[in-house]
């Protein structure tokens, strides 16, 4: 009967997302004009003339780009009990996250903003309900590994990290079924939750899986660890797997290799400042574009970005394979915001987009900037077809070295080693060199050497992540840098 009914709900669902999908430019159009029309009356509204805003170019002529600096003056009005700031009325909570420069921010949620989290992440399921026709994963019990529900007051508005705040509207259908309980849900440390999750779901029957891969990595790594056995036997029922926060790509082979078989995926862009898109289909590239949440999409070249006035396009004008930098405004009160993300169009029928990096992490040292994507993907074609299993990596330049000319440092903690190594840099140098001309020129040039591969201890990125305070939640290992911050701190292989 629950399966019935879940694909009779897929089926509506699905059918009603189909009216913004075939509109999408329509549809952004009206979610700008409603957004400035109920926050023409906020501090924020009055500061940038949001009575003279009618679309899009009046919008951008009266409100500039801005990160999160450039939002804190209203957040901390916000915070000392200022009404109608950024959104008429106050937040319903502030999520927290750790800033790579701004120290902690406090994003707000609002009561119009908060479904928007929980109805995306229900669409995804029903979508790949409707999609595949798979219901089985509702049959037994469901674990999202995430952070401390338990939150905290600020300025009177609750505080806490948008997974814990998330888990306070688990629907009433999914209640019996979901896990771990309440009490192991709120332990702060890491390593002693994900223990205290492994007694408890082991006796279960799991069906779906999810969280950031770094750290499900670490959950099943215990499992099999305990057990003996890969985690698809462990779990026999266990049948998809659910993941945000980074590429799974280059995690992929390791988690084959755990599961022990192949397991149904589906993908989410999920953050504090909204939910974005989701993965639609099994076998097309790209995630849904979600126009429907309450959220106005912009996108800045990121080979402009860094200009005086960057051009910033609406969803009408953007282009096929470009790197944009994403930005919102949002039934939160965020306004032309830069989230750090930046973001590669795949598709325009439907909106699909795959996201490729982050506007601060990329190596650009002599002038080649290298961006996550690029080396996510060298990563990936370096090992397809071979024994080789990485379990995490990060990257880095190495400007002046003792001997001989610079180059890029891969500091790869390997699963299962290559048992050639110069072809194994050599394949992944010759990869990169085909993602980023710039790089390929300065190594053809001979203004760098090809990049040298570094073995990181066992265990070595999850004791730097403990080292600064960031093990586990939604904290993940930047994919490159510009500095050799992460890449001296890492415990290395004797």
């Amino acid at each position: 009967m629950k399966e019935l009914a879940a694909k009779l709900f897929a089926r509506y669902i699905v059918a009603k997302n189909k009216r913004w999908i075939n509109r999408p430019i329509a549809a952004q159009e009206k979610t700008l004009k409603t957004l400035i029309q109920k926050a023409k009356n906020t501090r924020f509204g009055s500061d940038h003339n949001f009575k003279d805003i009618h679309n899009h170019e009046s919008f951008k002529a009266n409100v500039p780009v801005r990160d999160y600096e450039g939002l804190r003056p209203y957040v901390e009005k916000i915070i000392e009990g200022e009404l109608d700031v950024l959104w008429p009325g106050k937040p319903l909570y502030l999520s927290k996250t750790s800033g790579t420069t701004s120290g902690a921010k406090y994003i707000p949620i609002s009561k119009e903003s908060m479904p928007t989290h929980i109805n995306a992440a229900r669409d995804a399921l029903l979508t790949y309900i409707h999609t595949t026709g798979k219901t089985n994963f509702l049959s037994g019990k469901q674990i999202f590994l995430q952070g401390n529900p338990t939150l905290e007051t600020k300025g009177g508005i609750s505080l806490g990290r948008l997974s814990g705040i998330v888990a306070h509207y688990v629907p009433s259908y999914l209640q019996k079924s979901r896990m771990p309980s309440w009490e192991t849900n709120c332990i702060e440390d890491w390593e002693e939750k994900v223990d205290a999750i492994v007694e408890e779901t082991l006796p279960e029957k799991m069906t779906l899986i999810g969280g950031i891969p770094s750290w499900v990595q670490m959950y099943f790594e215990k499992i099999k660890q305990q057990t003996g056995k890969a985690v698809g036997d462990a779990f026999p029922n266990f049948s998809l797997f659910v993941y945000g926060g980074v590429n799974f790509e280059p995690y992929r082979s390791v988690f084959k290799n755990l599961i022990g078989r192949q397991v149904d995926t589906i993908e989410l862009f999920p953050a504090s400042e909204g939910f974005f898109a989701y993965q639609d289909q099994q076998n097309k590239e790209g995630l849904l574009l979600l126009l429907n949440n309450g959220i106005f999409y912009e996108f800045i070249p990121v080979d402009q970005f860094g200009e005086e006035n960057p051009p910033r396009y609406s969803l009408g004008e953007i282009e096929l394979g470009v790197n944009y930098v994403l930005l919102l405004s949002t039934t939160a009160g965020l306004w032309g915001y830069n989230i750090g993300d930046t973001v590669k169009f795949v598709s325009k029928d439907p909106y699909r987009l795959v996201v490729t990096g982050r506007v601060k992490h990329f190596i650009s040292a002599f002038g080649e900037h290298v961006i996550g994507k690029e080396v996510e993907t060298a990563m990936k074609e370096a090992t397809a077809n071979t024994e080789i299993r990485i379990k995490e990596f990060t990257v880095a330049p190495q400007v002046n070295p003792e001997n001989g000319l610079p180059y890029h440092e891969w500091l790869v903690e390997f699963d299962v080693k290559p048992k050639d190594r110069t072809s194994f840099e050599a394949r992944l140098d010759a990869a990169m060199e085909a993602q980023n001309v710039y790089y390929q020129d300065l190594i053809q040039g001979n203004v760098l050497r090809p990049l040298v591969v570094t073995d990181v201890a066992k265990n070595g990125f999850q004791t730097y992540m403990k080292s600064i305070g960031k093990l586990g939640g939604q904290n993940k290992v930047p994919r490159l840098s510009n500095d050799r911050k992460i890449a001296d701190a890492l415990p290395k292989e004797a």
